[in-house]
């Protein structure tokens, strides 16, 4: 399964069902359920309690679509993981195999 890496505190904001919709540059073709990985690198605002540098959950990926400047990936179904995990494979800025 993909892993998406995503900044904090969106990744939190995805599990807990406040962000549903993921804007990138480039569309995807990837549907279906994915990880969701909190990089490393935390946005301005994060909170220096979220975690960081592991998968905290898995989204689904129904759709994507073309936005005024950029992509909008429609996500749904967030599922947080009971643990964090720290992924085996070196993470990307995008999408990873994890595992």
């Amino acid at each position: 399964m993909h892993a998406l890496s995503i900044r904090q505190p969106f990744a939190e904001a995805i599990l807990a069902g406040r962000k549903r919709v993921e804007f990138r540059s480039r569309p995807t073709r990837v549907r279906g359920r994915v990880y969701v990985y909190a990089s490393n690198t935390a946005h301005s605002r994060a909170g220096l309690s979220l975690p960081r540098g592991v998968i905290v959950g898995t989204v689904e990926i129904y759709d994507c679509a073309r936005g005024t400047e950029t992509y909008e990936w429609h996500l749904r179904k967030p599922k947080r993981l009971s643990r964090p995990r720290r992924p085996r494979q070196k993470p990307q800025p995008v999408w990873f195999h994890p595992f």
